[in-house]
């Protein structure tokens, strides 16, 4: 994003599916698309090849699903692209798990055109979560590999590290964070950043997810 432009790479089987998200992406300011893939398999190779900031990654595909392309995206790369799943359905054992594999978020294949414009700028940012109310059903749903103890990060955040995560579990962004608080947009952030550190996230969603699963926060 070095002159301001979003650079997208869609990953889906489907042409049409890749057709459709292109014209949207493409007819918009600042969004560019460019790269598809058709398997995770070839994701991984365009991904290396073009570094874009956002990958539209289909959650269902042939051989290499969009979890296990997640997996070997981020982890083959030092500064991965956010990665967004799409997906049919919603409460979806498959959307949580690729949250859990490192996903940003993730969105509806009947999803609104300017609902798709919004998160991919959304992500681009990454200083929110995409659907937080979302995040919280799929926890409800399949969150159930909640330890007998919880992890020692919990113990580890201060008081307002605590109240910052629930924020963050809320949707909120570091702006919000700050009006919340009743502090400046740079302290929102340094206590965002230590969030992220004690809990081990690569970003936001990783801390909610984590935030779930520990306890920490309840589902409901």
């Amino acid at each position: 994003m070095s002159d301001g432009t979003v650079r997208i790479v869609l990953a889906d089987d489907e042409r049409m599916v890749r057709t459709a998200l292109r014209v949207i992406l493409d007819a918009e300011d600042g969004l560019e698309v460019v790269g598809e893939a058709a398997t995770g398999a070839e994701a991984l190779s365009v991904v290396r090849e073009l570094r874009p900031d956002v990958v539209l990654m289909d959650v269902r595909m042939p051989g290499t699903d969009g979890i296990r392309a997640t997996e070997l995206i981020l982890g083959a790369l030092d500064d991965p692209p956010r990665i967004v799943v799409v997906t049919t359905f919603e409460h979806d054992s498959y959307v949580y798990d690729a949250l859990r594999a490192g996903a940003a978020g993730f969105l509806l294949k009947r999803a609104a055109a300017e609902d798709l414009v919004q998160a991919v700028r959304l992500v681009a940012r990454s200083d929110s979560l995409l659907f937080p109310a979302a995040v919280r059903r799929l926890a409800a749903g399949y969150g159930s590999r909640r330890p007998a103890a919880a992890p020692a990060w919990v113990a580890r955040l201060t008081g307002r590290e605590a109240e910052v995560l629930r924020l963050m579990a809320a949707g909120l962004s570091n702006a919000g964070i700050a009006g919340r608080l009743a502090v400046g947009p740079a302290t929102a952030k340094t206590h965002v950043a230590a969030v992220l550190a004690k809990t081990g996230a690569r970003d936001r969603t990783q801390a909610v997810i984590a935030a779930y699963e520990s306890g920490f926060i309840t589902p409901g």
